[in-house]
């Protein structure tokens, strides 16, 4: 899918039953009802992009996907896309959808910033095997990475906010503000800019979802579509968030040696696998 030079949506969520002890379930019934409460407002004779905001594990995914694709073939809804939703169930909704010749998923809303990386174990990397274009919610970090939490102003009462919304804020957090503080002043530009450029460089990001509440603070964070990165400034920033290894990621690397032995395969160079035959005669 190729890059959007869209930096923010306005996304339409599939929303949840507000009747009292109904089940919250992503079905045909539920699905044709929101359709039709959310067009009334929006004056629109179908939406672009509907996303299925919360995975119901009680509800079969045949059932969503199909309730989904109905609506797509009638012309309600042009595309779908997924929220906060496993890889591993994503995967195979996406496999139903094309065995079945449905409508298939096209994107998936996930959270991806600098202090929330660990989506790139499994979901960047399914989402960019399956075609899905990445959309991703609070690349601020509820604020953390706007600017306004710095070292000079920790004892603030003010920057609450971020630890009340579980967000920690400790030496690892303003080690990273540092690093974007002094890139942003290098390129007379804010930390938000620096910060959501890193978000929209990633491979797999095609657009973002930005939380801003005053005109203000828009006009900051669009700064970031004027904002090219160098490699040192990635590299940097990389550094000082790298998230903490998963046994998918730790496996992958340990198994590269084994399958290329010291070759470069698509511009990726592994080293060699010790136990690896020298020669013949050590193959038998």
């Amino acid at each position: 899918m190729s890059r959007s030079p869209c930096l923010w949506i306005i996304p339409a969520p599939a929303a949840v039953s507000e009747a009292p002890q109904r089940p919250q379930q992503i079905h045909r019934i539920d699905a044709r009802a929101d359709i039709a409460a959310l067009g009334r407002p929006l004056h629109k004779q179908g939406i672009d992009l509907y996303w299925m905001h919360i995975w119901d594990k009680f509800t079969p995914i045949e059932e969503t996907m199909r309730a989904l694709d109905q609506l797509v073939q009638a012309g309600k809804i042009r595309y779908i896309g997924f929220s906060d939703t496993p890889a591993w169930k994503t995967a195979q909704a996406q496999t139903i959808a094309r065995f079945r010749g449905w409508a298939p998923l096209i994107a998936l809303q996930i959270p991806y910033s600098l202090l929330e990386r660990s989506v790139e174990a499994e979901l960047i990397p399914m989402a960019r095997e399956l075609g899905l274009g990445v959309t991703p919610w609070g690349p601020l970090r509820s604020g953390l990475l706007s600017g306004k939490y710095t070292r000079a102003n920790a004892a603030n009462p003010d920057t609450g906010r971020a630890a009340l919304r579980g967000v920690p804020v400790g030496e690892r957090e303003y080690a990273l503000i540092d690093a974007l503080d002094e890139i942003a002043r290098t390129r007379e530009t804010s930390i938000a800019a620096i910060a959501l450029a890193w978000v929209q460089g990633r491979a797999g990001v095609t657009s973002t979802i930005i939380g801003a509440r005053r005109l203000d603070q828009l006009d900051d964070n669009l700064k970031a579509l004027d904002v090219v990165l160098s490699a040192d400034d990635i590299a940097k920033l990389d550094a000082r968030s790298e998230p903490p290894p998963t046994f998918t990621t730790t496996h992958e690397a340990m198994g590269r040696p084994i399958i290329q032995n010291g070759l470069t395969v698509n511009g990726i160079t592994a080293g060699s696998w010790p136990l690896a035959p020298k020669n013949d005669a050590e193959r038998h």
